[in-house]
């Protein structure tokens, strides 16, 4: 009952605040444009500024571990072209881009954060994991969605967004944060009580508002259209790449915040860049906004679980 009872304090204050931002939409709090600026100010301001706080007053030698990094690669790797392969079963060529990068790109800025603060009461090791898999994440979507789409625009456009992405991905606010954390670590640069009391007002705006506007972004109607497709992604998303690689990484020897950032980039709901992504190169937008509710609405069964494993198990 006490492990029960401690990953319910893992998880359930995470959920928490998302169901408390699908109220705020519903009673009217929140509109639809407040929520997307919520989500573009957590996204390119507060969640860097965290991820530079964690990083900039750590040493960076003791931050570093290239055998994590390289786990976390590798395992995305593995996931992608898995997904990949199962999505050449859906007749629908468009929905295949869809259901691939929905089936194994996860919320692991955000939740993944969001747990280990919860857990351990800083990031930990987190920032390797979002080194390991994100940029990963987002050159892949951009590949399959380009490579799926059915109204394929012109060569010079294709190649304007196809540039376009690449220079996103190298101007990733969340990357960029992590890049700037690690220098100003390893130029051992102090910070004046200023900056950092400043730095960690902003850092503490990360987590509440985007799970508050994670929550406000959820609507169920949305999960039922294209059933089939939609549940088979988020058995993969939640349950099979857990099953697959969590042993793994134990075997490898990973513990405590390694392997809680392991479970949630494997584990964690599916982002709602997938649907943004989607949309903005020509795709439908169903499936994938399917797989992100269903995956925010059944993560909160599914991490607890894993969580509950783990400790059970004594493994962190």
């Amino acid at each position: 009952m006490e492990n029960l009872i401690f990953c319910l304090n893992a998880t359930i204050p995470v959920f928490l605040l998302m169901l408390l931002g699908l109220f705020f939409r519903t009673i009217g709090i929140f509109k639809e444009d407040f929520v997307g600026a919520m989500n573009a100010f957590v996204f390119k301001i507060a969640l860097p500024v965290l991820l530079f706080q964690e990083l900039s007053t750590q040493d960076f030698s003791a931050i570093w571990d290239g055998h994590f990094v390289l786990f976390c690669f590798l395992v995305t790797v593995i996931c992608v072209i898995f997904s990949g392969a199962c999505s050449l079963f859906i007749k629908n060529k468009e929905a295949r881009g869809e259901f691939t990068q929905a089936s194994f790109r996860s919320s692991a800025a955000l939740l993944g954060i969001s747990f280990i603060q919860n857990i351990y009461g800083s990031a930990g090791i987190a920032p390797m994991m979002i080194i390991g898999s994100v940029p990963l994440y987002n050159v892949m979507a951009v590949v399959l969605l380009e490579c799926t789409r059915t109204d394929r625009p012109a060569k010079g456009a294709r190649s304007a967004l196809i540039r376009q992405t690449c220079i996103g991905i190298l101007t990733n606010p969340i990357i960029l944060g992590i890049l700037a954390g690690l220098v100003w670590s390893a130029c051992r640069i102090p910070q004046p009580v200023i900056l950092s009391k400043t730095v960690r007002y902003l850092a503490n705006l990360a987590t509440p508002l985007g799970l508050m506007a994670m929550g406000a972004s959820f609507h169920l109607k949305q999960a039922v259209t294209m059933l089939k497709p939609t549940i088979a992604a988020t058995f993969f998303k939640l349950v099979l790449f857990c099953a697959l690689f969590l042993p793994a990484a134990v075997h490898l020897g990973f513990r405590g915040d390694r392997l809680i950032s392991i479970l949630v980039m494997l584990g964690s709901p599916t982002t709602v860049s997938c649907f943004i992504m989607a949309k903005s190169m020509g795709h439908d937008g169903t499936l994938s906004s399917g797989v992100v509710m269903m995956t925010t609405l059944l993560s909160a069964f599914t991490l607890t679980g894993w969580l509950y494993l783990l400790k059970m198990l004594g493994l962190f």
